[in-house]
């Protein structure tokens, strides 16, 4: 069994055997070349050893590619489950060959998840599969590996639809024998009457943190990263100064964008902060809890909102409704939005590129992931002039 031990603390001793723990706590006192950030996780074989190449795929990708807590999070229990399977299988981490990845692939196509207990997405098998070769390209790389039979030209990490397989005369195709075949999905935004009816059904300070999703496209990391001082520094427009205000935020890869809000979404949060949050703020003062959060959105105990509180109370306020709630699907639906009147004002002789002004929105690195939002609003037009009725009332 490969176990999987964060920076922050052992679990309780009830949950982890006496030698796994002295074990853990003798790696925690390891100085590496630069200092692990808190909640770092480390990787022990069922002999309590240290995985070390996991552990520095890990590290280099925290420090020094300045991944988020969450990528690094996911790489993590990528490797912990690919691990433990060699380890299972008594096939040592070094001499996995491609059979193996192929068995390791069909076993989640036959089995659920053992955490879920539901069947594996194709997504979900094809992001463990590139995620397990991305770690022996970097192994090869770094020399932990001279060379590996899962390392070469004929892996591809991009994801393949029908149209683009080529057949062989043979019946083979060049596609990458480890990736099954996926059909991309496009984003599907709300209509008008959902994000209403969403809205109505979410109480503060989620219902304020939606809208800022809505109207400005933020990532759920980059919304929660979200101070009162990023708010209160956000330099307004010259141009239009009662209209927008743009503040600076970080964004994925710990890179720093701006985002514009609207002077009506700024208000909003003024009444929330006047209101709500200083509330929660002085009675979690009152009953002498942790020193004030400086976090933008707090919960009513006065803590910073949780990802995944966030991301539950969208599902169930959705459930509600009769209809499925992501947090990005909020992304997606500004997403969508802004691109679809982009495109009505370059069509009627705007000197702009829509799909550039919304990757640059966005945060995006690549244009072809702001090119999904194109075919989307291609593909369901009638829903984008529903949205763009009710949530841009006054547009011309």
């Amino acid at each position: 069994m490969v176990w999987i031990i964060h920076k922050t603390g052992l679990p309780s001793p009830d949950e982890v055997p006496l030698s796994l723990r002295a074990a853990a706590a003798a790696a925690l006192s390891t100085q590496l070349r630069e200092p692990r950030p808190a909640g770092f996780p480390l990787l022990f074989s069922g002999e309590m050893q240290l995985i070390e190449p996991a552990v520095a795929f890990l590290h280099e990708h925290s420090i020094q590619r300045a991944h988020s807590a969450d990528t690094v999070r996911t790489y993590a229990e990528i490797l912990l489950d690919w691990f433990d399977t060699l380890e299972q299988n008594d096939i040592l981490w070094r001499d996995a060959d491609a059979v193996d990845l192929v068995a390791y692939r069909n076993r989640m196509l036959a089995s659920p998840s053992p955490r879920t207990e539901r069947p594996y997405s194709i997504r979900t098998i094809n992001h463990r599969v590139r995620g397990v070769l991305r770690f022996y390209t970097w192994a090869v790389r770094r020399s932990w590996l001279p060379s590996s039979p899962l390392v070469g030209t004929d892996t591809d990490f991009s994801v393949r639809d029908r149209r683009s397989v080529v057949r062989r005369a043979d019946g083979t195709s060049d596609r990458d024998i480890f990736v099954l075949r996926q059909f991309e999905g496009l984003p599907r935004p709300l209509s008008g009457a959902q994000a209403r009816e969403l809205m109505a059904h979410l109480m503060p300070p989620y219902d304020l943190m939606a809208r800022w999703q809505l109207y400005t496209g933020l990532r759920v990391s980059e919304l929660l990263r979200l101070t009162v001082e990023d708010i209160d520094k956000g330099d307004r427009d010259e141009a239009s100064a009662s209209q927008r205000r743009t503040i600076e935020v970080l964004c994925k890869g710990r890179k720093h964008g701006r985002v514009m809000a609207s002077a009506s979404l700024l208000d909003e949060t003024g009444v929330y902060r006047s209101q709500h949050r200083r509330a929660w703020l002085n009675r979690a003062a009152r009953r002498a809890r942790k020193s004030p959060s400086g976090a933008l959105f707090i919960n009513d105990r006065g803590s910073p909102v949780r990802k995944n509180t966030y991301q539950h109370i969208l599902r169930r306020a959705g459930a509600a409704c009769g209809f499925r709630v992501t947090s990005h699907q909020l992304r997606s639906t500004f997403a969508c939005m802004m691109l679809a009147r982009l495109e009505q004002l370059a069509a009627k002789g705007s000197a702009i590129n829509p799909l550039l002004i919304v990757k640059i929105l966005l945060h995006h690195e690549r244009i072809e992931t702001t090119d999904r939002y194109l075919r989307a609003i291609a593909v369901d037009a009638h829903t984008l002039n529903s949205i763009l009725d009710s949530l841009l009332p006054e547009r011309t």
